[in-house]
């Protein structure tokens, strides 16, 4: 199945990792010490994969760790005895602590994935549905900044607005009215810098600097 899809967007958010656990307050340290043990879990397919290689490197010839399918509550198994270790989701981690157990191993990392087959039957569809999706991604991470400015610093301004592309830049009007020419200029900039971005606008020159929200957009 996994052949006949690609990925296509990592769409940040959902992120958790797949981790074995164990009871806090237990014997077991490394996810080595569990081959041969039972293990309870929802993902039976991974869980399998991560401790059949276990086995290999420790020279198991025949298969000894028991994977046991559990749909809900996994978190649970082990204070009930049905299983010695369990393999599930965490995202925050307070139900893993909540249930007086610690991870031991990350299987894997994951996140929300835009996925798409790779002969879709409505391609112009998918290419429209990844470009909101990147749209949405980039108005979250982004500010639109614009301020006015001497012409003569716009080298030195650009080098702290580039822009995701280019800056735009626009002549000010009444121009007479000034001692030099001036010009404005807006540019996306990334919503975690913005605010040493004003500051660094301010100190070479730059007045006016106004910050607005990136709603949605196409990139």
């Amino acid at each position: 199945m996994l052949s006949s899809v690609e990925l296509l967007l990592d769409l940040q958010f959902g992120k958790c990792k797949l981790q074995v656990q164990v009871p806090e307050k237990g014997e077991y340290t490394k996810p080595e010490e569990l081959v041969g043990k039972k293990i309870v879990t929802s993902f039976t397919n991974l869980a399998g994969t991560f401790f059949s290689d276990l086995e290999k490197a420790q020279g198991v010839q025949e298969k000894k760790t028991n994977i046991r399918y559990v749909g809900g509550s996994v978190e649970a198994s082990c204070a009930l005895g049905v299983g010695d270790a369990i393999v599930d989701l965490v995202e925050s981690g307070e139900t893993m602590k909540a249930a007086g157990l610690k991870p031991i191993a990350t299987i894997l990392e994951t996140s929300a994935q835009l996925i798409v087959s790779k002969k879709p039957r409505f391609p112009d569809l998918v290419k429209i549905i990844h470009q909101r999706f990147e749209g949405i991604m980039a108005a979250q991470r982004y500010v639109l900044c614009t301020y006015n400015a001497p012409r003569s610093i716009v080298p030195e301004v650009l080098k702290i607005t580039p822009g995701r592309r280019a800056a735009t830049i626009s002549a000010l009007e009444n121009q007479e009215m000034l001692d030099e020419p001036w010009v404005a200029i807006s540019s996306m900039v990334e919503k975690a810098r913005i605010s040493d971005v004003m500051d660094e606008l301010k100190k070479c020159g730059g007045t006016d600097i106004l910050v607005f929200d990136i709603n949605n957009c196409r990139v």
